[in-house]
């Protein structure tokens, strides 16, 4: 797929920041680099061990924050990676699509609303 941007507005408690996010259909969270993340005042929930594309093996400390997309009603929380030194480019990744209910449309590399499927359960039907 090719290179995806798009600008967001990143939110914690009353400070927000406008941030724009590399489209990474591989990486499962997303990333606020350091500067931005600092800025709002997020402060690490966890910390868990990430996989990077060659294999390495790293650990990140993960929060959480309100982010707003420039579609319809994509907005919500979202989990997101405190980035650091050298951890260059804010990262939308595919659980926070999820969440705002969008895809990534790999052949017009745009993003575009998920079709959500809901399969009813039926009384006395297993």
């Amino acid at each position: 797929m090719g290179i995806v941007y798009v600008k967001g507005t990143v939110r914690h408690g009353n400070k927000e920041r406008e941030a724009e996010f590399l489209v990474d259909s591989g990486a499962t969270y997303s990333l606020l680099r350091k500067e931005i993340w600092q800025e709002l005042r997020l402060e690490p929930k966890r910390e868990i061990e990430l996989v990077l594309a060659d294999g390495t093996r790293i650990r990140r400390f993960l929060s959480e924050c309100y982010i707003k997309l420039p579609f319809d009603s994509a907005e919500g929380h979202t989990p997101v990676i405190l980035g650091e030194e050298g951890d260059d480019e804010n990262l939308l990744g595919i659980v926070t699509l999820e969440i705002l209910g969008f895809i990534i449309d790999p052949i017009k590399r745009e993003i575009r609303p998920m079709r959500i499927l809901l399969k009813p359960i039926l009384k006395g039907r297993r």
